[in-house]
């Protein structure tokens, strides 16, 4: 009778000691919020809308030039942690110089805390992407590309005025996108768009649970007329779009245009 009394007290304890019991739920940390800034410059010197049609610049083979119109899609960002890690952020982002509030893009991925030594972009669309009538949004700023060219979308429209090899004044279209060209009474599309690499060299950047991290893509605009080529606007302003060598060679240009513009942080 004893131990059967013993027994029922140490059930009767144990229960007790689990109904006392308080579960602490976990802490779940916030994601760190991160944010990209698309910087446009001209060797240097800042260009924004204000600069539109007013502030002139000279290129590297001497042409003088405005702005009228900067517009250019970037996609596939990607960040890359100093373990060798990659974070895909997927998506892409429409900036036009004439909307301030495009310059600005939040991915909805999410990016986990750690160093980081770079970014990836993608200028324009890969050829998964790059599909006609897609995206709505890009549908309803005219941003497509003529199928009869290779369809999907444009990489960028830059446009403006130069002052031509006569002294006259005379609009230039420096429109990118698909590679297109006849062959054999054919016409042919090649993908055009290009993947860059951009390295942090002051040494990588942290990203931090409680923070908002902005990291800065400078475009130096003039770097599309000068590097590897230097681009004779009097030879190449208009009926771009289907001229394949035109668009080789903006291809072979972008590639030093990007760079990677540090990073400024504020708490969430």
């Amino acid at each position: 009778m004893k131990k059967i009394i013993i027994v029922i007290s140490v059930i009767i304890l144990i229960a007790s000691c689990k109904k006392d019991e308080t579960v602490t739920p976990a802490v779940e940390q916030p994601t760190p919020t991160v944010n990209f800034l698309f910087q446009q410059n001209y060797d240097g010197a800042a260009v924004t809308s204000a600069d539109f049609g007013t502030t002139k610049y000279t290129n590297a083979k001497g042409t003088n030039h405005t702005i009228s119109k900067l517009q250019y899609l970037v996609s596939n960002i990607t960040l890359h942690k100093t373990n060798g890690e990659e974070v895909d952020l997927g998506g892409y982002n429409f900036v036009d110089l004439a909307n301030a509030d495009s310059r600005s893009y939040t991915p909805t991925a999410k990016v986990s805390a750690g160093t980081y030594t770079g970014v990836s972009i993608t200028f324009g669309f890969n050829e998964n992407d790059n599909t006609s009538g897609a995206y709505p949004d890009l549908n309803a700023v005219s941003w497509s590309w003529p199928m009869m060219i290779g369809g999907g979308y444009h990489f960028m429209k830059f446009e403006g005025m130069f002052t031509d090899k006569t002294g006259s004044q005379t609009g230039f279209a420096y429109h990118n996108g698909t590679a297109s060209k006849i062959v054999n009474g054919g016409r042919f599309h090649e993908a055009n768009h290009f993947r860059l690499r951009l390295w942090d060299f002051s040494g990588g950047f942290v990203i931090e649970q409680g923070n908002n991290t902005t990291i800065n893509i400078k475009m130096n605009i003039a770097e599309w007329f000068k590097n590897p080529l230097v681009w004779s606007l009097d030879d190449y302003h208009a009926m771009l779009m289907p001229n394949y060598t035109a668009q080789k060679m903006m291809n072979q240009n972008g590639r030093s245009v990007f760079s990677f513009g540090g990073t400024t942080v504020s708490a969430e």
